[in-house]
């Protein structure tokens, strides 16, 4: 089968490599439909993350099942489902906990020795704890499919960082960062009540997705501007919940900075930078609260995928461009010089 490899910095290459196949009873092997590149599969891209020559990428996709071991019983050959970005075995205290992504039998696409999710196919540990079937329908709608593919990351990386940032009805919320999660934080925080929505970002064509997706408001200055533009719009006091879709130490410090005293910063961009802007003095001077982390998407899939197949949350607006298989190098080179949004692979 052929599925996408990396071999260095800016080195990414589809390649054929052995057949993804049931290893154990508890494994499923799912046939991809729809895969998409990540905005953190871009720091591994840019070399900021290491990765093994030859090494799988991608972590997100949707497929149908093909086959299962003898152990799975909660999907079956021929089913439609969507694999959150990390599998889990369902069963153990943290997955009770709905933490999966601290799973003792957990794992990431694409780690050494595993599938990766941008390829024609995929090997499923633990695939009762980790698949979620889907309306077979789904298949052949191609918008509707679109959707149910952020709920793969985004949506519910958006949603995670929403919850952490205490959004509910009536609250004003700021979002730092037009990256696909930034805008599933606006979309995410439109479902949960917000009634305003303040979107930080530079590029007009995503501004224009967060405005779709239920944002009020547009700040496009950086640092101590953008700053300045949330205090004014907010009467000086600042964002009830912020959420900070970025990871560097700069975006940090402005979500530090246009939080409201007693609010909350929900923080789910993967760290990178010099440091983490974080002023402890001034956050507990101001009872500010952090939460966040990794997204535990396959417990919040559920209740997502319901307001997805109703009509509630429509997330598909953030995938700007489509590529076939052998096309992923250029959807890579897209990402990073920022011409494209967010890459889906359609195969």
């Amino acid at each position: 089968m052929r599925a996408t490899v990396i071999h260095a910095p800016h080195d990414i290459r589809v390649e054929e490599v052995p057949d993804a196949a049931v290893q154990r009873p508890e494994d499923a092997v799912v046939r991809v439909l729809r895969a998409c590149i990540c905005g953190s599969d871009l720091w591994a891209y840019r070399g900021e993350a290491k990765r093994q020559p030859g090494q799988r990428i991608g972590h997100e996709f949707v497929g149908i099942v093909e086959e299962t071991g003898s152990a799975v019983s909660g999907v079956r050959a021929g089913d439609l489902v969507v694999a959150p970005f990390m599998w889990s075995d369902g069963t153990c205290a943290y997955c009770v906990e709905g933490l999966h992504t601290s799973c003792v039998h957990g794992g990431f696409w694409g780690s050494v020795g595993f599938d990766g999710g941008q390829g024609e196919a995929v090997r499923v540990p633990h695939a009762d704890g980790t698949l979620v079937k889907l309306p077979a329908a789904a298949a052949s709608d191609e918008h509707l499919l679109t959707g149910l593919l952020a709920l793969s990351d985004v949506m519910g990386t958006g949603h995670h960082a929403a919850l952490g940032a205490g959004v509910r009805k009536g609250s004003t919320v700021a979002v730092v960062g037009d990256g696909a999660v930034g805008l599933c934080g606006v979309l995410a925080a439109k479902r949960l009540g917000a009634e305003r929505i303040i979107a930080l970002g530079r590029h007009e064509a995503r501004t224009d997705i967060a405005r779709i997706f239920g944002a009020t408001d547009v700040v496009a200055e950086r640092g101590e501007a953008a700053e300045a533009a949330v205090r004014e719009l907010t009467g000086g006091q600042g964002a009830h919940a912020v959420i900070e879709a970025v990871g560097t130490e700069q975006s940090m410090r402005t979500a530090v900075n246009i939080t409201r005293d007693g609010g909350a910063i929900g923080y789910v961009g993967v760290p990178h930078g010099s440091g983490t802007g974080l002023d402890l003095g001034v956050m507990f001077d101001r009872n500010i609260t952090l939460r966040g982390g990794v997204a535990p998407v396959r417990a919040y899939i559920p209740e997502l995928l319901e307001d997805v197949l109703n009509g509630a949350i429509d997330p598909a607006p953030v995938f700007d461009r489509t590529v076939a298989l052998a096309e992923v190098p250029d959807g890579y080179r897209a990402m990073d010089d920022r011409s494209a949004l967010k890459v889906m692979i359609k195969l």
